[in-house]
């Protein structure tokens, strides 16, 4: 079959399948369209007239393309300096060795993102692709001054224009012309394919969002997302809540943990009612607090919770078997939360997940708090509580685990970072480009799903799972979830639905579609 990767093409392919008005033109014509098509007339690209220019801009560095699109602006090194910038009328680049949650600010009103450390599930990468924000991450050979980056030999001050191609890869030297995307799915042909990619998927493959605010919420259903299949709620918890949850983490008696956790519970409720209102009458899984400490704390931890790999370390159901209380304030926020959305006249329906969970017994020990908060809050609606599936143990024990989850969600940002015993954010630092070149690794493990363990591991869990819980429902809400290859991968193993950034939606619906059809012949 002819694949289509132009407008023009897939108009006409569109057009001949609605001519003969059967099914059989409609799944042809959804097979034939490259997944990367979408994405370019979502988010678009460098204006090809820039290739023929007299004097082209200079290709600087080349890092991983972790979030397409094109950005144009001054050089900034700190969400700071963004700020400034947009205060005096200027579109902004945030360059700097990597971001951190006290960046977000900065990073929402950035034009476009660069770091010298971290892959495509680092932080800068999946909240720039949550935000729809172009972003490059990993650009090894640049070093970050204090007024200036320094790429090889060339030096590029604060306040110089460059651009960066999220698509690529590519820093550029000057401003670049772009090729705009339309930021919806209402190119002329493109709604009917994805209404038929839709056909296709019926009620076989979700697709999902991850999105953790209203606008997030609101942007993934114009995407045609079916659900949230993942509402971080520690990015609820940033910006001048940032002080509260160290107050919390921190505090030295009963009362000031206390104290802590009410605030932070009234803030949760206002925040996940908006969501549930927007997202109304579709579902909403919503993951308790996973975020490691260092995210948190920074520089200003005791010593007892400083940790050498914050990643591996007192994070997801962990914290919460040390601190009993935030649990099960997270849950009481989420019912308070479900009555102010059904008072609105909203109807919701929530799932609670649990997050990083290694043994049957934490998960067990934790569960069984969750669901005494929801006896003793009478709740209207019911409410499914289940695990992520992050680590290789968890996997390994799916059997045992799903007696005590009425669901699974497959994290697999993390599954591959401890399948490979790689850290997700520095390994594109050094590691990975000598690796693909000598084929060491046959793709980026954290772009796309690796076909050799990883997946296999996924469709074993899933297995094991509803063999202990038959018509036990199994996600999968990491990076891999948006990406076409992976997606093929996931099908086969068996899951039910894919969830990703509101962004990458579009694509996930042609690309689940395109599995199916692949698997069924």
């Amino acid at each position: 079959m002819v694949s289509v990767d132009s407008l023009e093409g897939l108009q006409l392919l569109v057009a001949e399948a609605q001519a003969l008005g059967t099914a059989e033109a409609r799944w042809r014509a959804v097979a034939a369209v490259e997944p990367e098509l979408v994405e370019r007339l979502i988010h678009g690209g460098i204006d090809p007239a820039e290739e023929v220019k007299e004097n082209p801009p200079v290709l600087l560095a080349m890092g991983t393309g972790a979030s397409p699109g094109v950005g144009v602006g001054v050089l900034c090194l700190t969400a700071e300096d963004v700020l400034d910038a947009v205060e005096r009328g200027e579109d902004a680049l945030l360059v700097c060795e990597e971001t951190s949650p006290a960046d977000e600010l900065g990073m929402r009103m950035a034009a476009g993102i660069v770091t010298s450390r971290g892959g495509v599930a680092s932080h800068a990468a999946v909240v720039a692709r949550g935000w729809g924000i172009p972003a490059v991450v990993g650009v090894s050979n640049m070093v970050v001054g204090d007024d200036h980056v320094e790429v090889g030999d060339v030096r590029i001050s604060t306040g110089t224009v460059i651009s960066i191609d999220g698509g690529s890869g590519q820093v550029l030297s000057a401003a670049v012309q772009v090729e705009d995307g339309s930021g919806a799915v209402d190119a002329p042909g493109l709604d009917v394919l994805l209404s038929w990619a839709d056909e296709v998927r019926g009620e076989r493959i979700k697709v999902l969002a991850n999105a953790d605010r209203v606008e997030d919420a609101e942007r993934a259903r114009s995407f045609g997302a079916e659900g949230i299949g993942l509402c971080r709620t520690e990015h609820m918890f940033l910006g001048d809540r940032l002080q509260l949850v160290k107050t919390f983490l921190m505090a030295t008696s009963p009362v000031g943990e206390t104290e802590a956790l009410m605030a932070l519970g009234e803030m949760q409720r206002e925040d996940l009612a908006g969501v549930l209102v927007a997202m109304s009458p579709l579902p909403v899984t919503v993951r308790l607090l996973d975020a490691p400490l260092h995210e948190f704390l920074g520089d200003e931890a005791p010593k007892e919770w400083r940790e050498h790999n914050p990643m591996l370390g007192t994070r997801g159901i962990r914290l919460a078997v040390l601190r009993e209380g935030l649990y099960r304030m997270q849950t009481r926020a989420v019912l308070a939360a479900m009555d102010d959305a059904n008072d609105a006249g909203s109807h919701t329906q929530v799932a609670l997940m649990l997050p990083l969970v290694s043994t049957v017994a934490e998960l067990a020990l934790v569960r069984g708090w969750v669901l005494a908060e929801i006896t003793a809050w009478e709740a209207a609606e019911p409410l499914a509580v289940g695990a992520m599936i992050e680590t290789p143990r968890a996997a390994l024990m799916a059997g045992e685990m799903a007696v005590h989850a009425e669901f699974f969600s497959f994290g697999t940002n993390d599954l591959t970072q401890m399948v490979f015993g790689l850290s997700r954010d520095d390994v594109q630092q050094q590691m990975m480009g000598p690796y693909l070149e000598r084929g060491l690794f046959p793709a980026d493990p954290f772009t796309h799903l690796d076909p050799e363990v990883v997946a296999p591991l996924v469709a074993a869990a899933t297995r094991a799972g509803r063999i202990a819980r038959p018509g036990l429902q199994v996600g999968v809400c990491g990076e891999h979830g948006g990406d076409p290859k992976s997606i093929h991968l996931l099908v086969e193993a068996g899951v039910d639905s894919v969830s990703c950034s509101p962004f990458r939606v579009p694509v996930a619906r042609l690309a689940a579609a395109q599995a199916l059809i692949a698997r069924d012949g």
